[in-house]
């Protein structure tokens, strides 16, 4: 099968050249041929983004939607960039599976459009992660999501079961304009959409469909996508230097470790650590869930080295089963919290005022470490970052509680906000001294629309607003 899918661009570029569908205001006609630039075989890719154009595969469209959305993208060249460079943490690994596994390196370019690069994006219809699994594809394709993680975010997990997907969608469809229009609508909409087009005396391929408008304008958004990576001079776009060599890898370990200390024993931002590591929807990872740590390659060993000396509490948080329906005050009063800090630790809503589930999450007292001290600090934004010192330092020791709990999740780095009439992501942003960029990230927002009464986490102290 994998001999097929190399072989059948071949053949329909063959056949395309003379499909021609005259075009009208409801439907577009494209023209697909093969019109890539010639790529220098003789010598190994420059970076990536040479070696993504050596394995396109899948014939290129032509028509008026194509050249307005890549007119679009070559009139946002920071939003290019942007995309591009959150891409960079994800393009060799994604490129290495579908090398591996023989299909076009096209797909590579699929989350530039699904997510604009984004694991923690999250569309109206609850769509997740850079290949915007809805919940129920996610879980047939074994991607976990529960109260802990969300796997649909996993840069990893979700490329397998992506790339799994889009497999299936070809080998059903026996042709990759149909397979991504699958992907996007559903394949039992496509099927029943080929049905119709054959009832009515037409060929069932990809031109011929009566979509809806996202569809119709999605491998669109993909051909433009490809012809910007493909020629970026030609538009004026700048790529960033993305090295043809792995970002990342994984590692496995078998303790409960808070998201923030394992940011600090890499040496990471915070941030950044979230990046490689955006399915955890919790501030500790648990060791019974066999979690994998993404790690960029030269943080590894910084990160075995910092754990192998460090001697302190690895995680702050402790795990208590409530009983369904106890009051939330009587729990965070047993374990010497606010009421307001159990709320947030674990997202509860303020009008919540008993437990409705069987999990929650509770602060543990610190006790001072006397080796492998933790240091964190905390910028105007609420952004963590943190560093591990070694022992003996007795004025850092000294420090030591009080600097390892400004690590700790229940460390005031957020606030929640109600939204109120006439609230603007951009007037928020103002008032808390952030931007909108990171509100839309801290909430998962993907457009700028706000509802009355909606709560809204913002960078700052631990209260209500």
């Amino acid at each position: 099968m994998r001999i097929l899918r190399l072989i059948f661009p071949l053949l329909l570029l063959l056949v395309a050249g003379c499909a021609t569908q005259p075009g009208s205001k409801d439907r577009q006609a494209y023209v697909a041929e093969d019109t890539s630039r010639t790529v220098d075989l003789t010598h190994p890719p420059r970076d990536m983004w040479d070696r993504i154009r050596r394995g396109f595969a899948i014939p290129n469209l032509h028509g008026e939607r194509v050249d307005y959305w890549t007119d679009y993208y070559a009139e946002h060249p920071q939003s290019v960039l942007l995309m591009s460079q959150r891409a960079g943490k994800y393009l060799y690994y994604i490129v290495d599976e579908l090398n591996r596994r023989g299909l076009p390196t096209e797909l590579a370019l699929l989350p530039f459009v699904e997510s604009a690069y984004n694991p923690n994006a999250l569309s109206r219809s609850k769509a997740s992660g850079l290949w915007q699994f809805i919940p129920s594809t996610g879980l047939h394709y074994n991607l976990q999501q529960d109260w802990w993680r969300d796997q649909r975010r996993d840069p990893v997990a979700s490329t397998q079961a992506a790339l799994d997907y889009l497999s299936y969608l070809y080998d059903f469809q026996g042709d990759w304009y149909l397979a991504l229009a699958s992907y996007n609508w559903g394949e039992g909409s496509v099927k029943r959409a080929l049905d119709k087009t054959v009832s009515q005396g037409n060929e069932p391929i990809y031109t011929q469909l009566d979509m809806p408008d996202e569809t119709r304008n999605y491998v669109p958004k993909l051909q433009a996508i490809k012809n910007i990576i493909a020629r970026p001079e030609k538009y004026g776009i700048l790529l960033p230097k993305v090295s043809n060599a792995p970002y990342f890898t994984t590692v496995h370990k078998s303790r409960d470790m808070d998201i923030a200390v394992a940011a600090a024993l890499a040496e990471m931002p915070v941030e950044d650590f979230r990046a490689l590591n955006p399915s955890y929807n919790r501030p500790v990872i648990l060791a019974a869930h066999n979690p994998a740590l993404h790690l960029p390659l030269d943080k590894v060993a910084v990160f075995n080295n910092n754990l192998k000396t460090y001697t302190g509490s690895l995680s702050s948080w402790q795990v208590v089963h409530p009983k369904r329906g106890q009051s939330l005050a009587s729990i965070a009063k047993a374990h010497n919290i606010t009421l307001d800090a159990l709320r947030q630790a674990n997202n509860l809503s303020s009008k919540q005022t008993r437990a409705k589930v069987a999990t929650l999450l509770v602060p543990t007292p610190v006790a001072p470490n006397n080796a492998g001290v933790l240091l964190a600090s905390y910028t105007p934004n609420g952004e963590a970052t943190a560093s591990v010192q070694p022992a003996g330092n007795t004025a850092q020791q000294a420090r030591t509680a009080k600097q390892t709990a400004s690590l700790r999740p229940s460390a005031p780095s957020v606030r929640t906000h109600t939204i109120r009439k006439g609230d603007t992501l951009y007037s928020l942003a103002r008032r808390y001294n952030t931007s909108v960029d990171a509100l839309r990230k801290l909430n998962n927002l993907k457009g700028s629309a706000l509802s009355t009464g909606q709560r809204l986490r913002v960078p700052g102290t631990d209260v209500q607003g």
